[in-house]
């Protein structure tokens, strides 16, 4: 595909031909603890990913909102950093590629938004969609993060333990694209990984490293995650510290951790509470 202008697509580098996946992570409302633009950051680093264009901002974000950033270049010489989405592409190997939407969330026009991603499937021949979203929850830092996956496809969902999402409320972009892909005949998949509640503005690289091990058996790939790996101890032991300054969060998270262990003693880690804890979260975002 030539670099061209395609709507508000604009492509500096060819997009592949034919990709396995699409991921979409966005910044905002549907990434708590950074998880979700961690994860693709990451995922994105891995398949050694070259940045094939971005959406234009204009028709998409409230600026008001989303402010553009003033920033000095190498010669001293002033510009403005406009909010948008980054389009990536990369090798899982050496048969199959990936595409990473990558940015913060848009305000305006989602629908039209979702059919740009739309496109770029279409154009790709994408085979599946995946989106990725991180919420608050009442879980420790100190267990595995539980990540929730949903799936329409029957085969996708027996195979890999995903649920049907019978959620209704609120949403955000990611839950758009979602139904938008549905209805333009794409396979789609979405987790979310659970943050805890008590570390609203701490970055999760647990979390992001969660989400990408969800994610792997899906695409029957090999993902390291060496990096997060080395980001998750320093995480646990910043969080360690600071959850040991104060009585009552030593309390809390002691309960979590109990709740969390009777669970699992009782073999009834049943995803019905993931769900109820994600739908929860999505209408307290109003």
């Amino acid at each position: 595909m030539s670099s061209k202008s395609v709507d508000y697509l604009r492509l500096t580098n060819e997009l592949p031909a034919k990709a396995t996946v699409l991921v979409a992570a966005f910044e905002g409302w549907n990434d708590a603890g950074d998880a979700a633009t961690l994860a693709a950051k990451h995922l994105r680093e891995r398949w050694n990913g070259s940045e094939c264009g971005h959406i234009e901002p204009e028709e998409f974000y409230d600026f008001t909102a989303t402010r553009p950033r003033v920033a000095l270049d190498d010669r001293r010489k002033r510009q403005i950093q406009w909010p948008d989405i980054s389009i990536w592409a990369g090798p899982i190997d050496s048969e199959r590629n990936a595409i990473v939407v990558l940015g913060a969330e848009p305000q305006l026009r989602w629908r039209t938004f979702s059919q740009e991603i739309i496109d770029i499937a279409n154009t790709c021949q994408v085979e599946q969609v995946v989106t990725l979203g991180a919420l608050l929850a009442e879980v420790p830092h100190t267990r595995p993060t539980p990540v929730f996956g949903s799936s329409e496809n029957i085969d996708l969902a027996a195979q890999h333990q995903l649920e049907p999402s019978s959620y209704e409320g609120p949403t955000g972009i990611v839950g758009v694209l979602n139904t938008e892909c549905l209805l333009n005949g794409l396979d789609v998949v979405s987790l979310w990984a659970a943050v805890p509640s008590y570390l609203p503005g701490a970055s999760s690289p647990k979390a992001a490293r969660a989400l990408v091990d969800r994610l792997a058996p899906i695409l029957d790939a090999q993902i390291s995650t060496s990096d997060l790996d080395v980001a998750t101890e320093n995480y646990e032991r910043q969080v360690g510290e600071m959850v040991a300054e104060d009585e009552d969060t030593v309390e809390y998270v002691r309960q979590l951790e109990e709740h969390h262990d009777d669970d699992d003693k009782l073999g009834s880690s049943d995803p019905a509470a993931m769900v109820e804890e994600l739908e929860q979260f999505l209408r307290n975002q109003q």
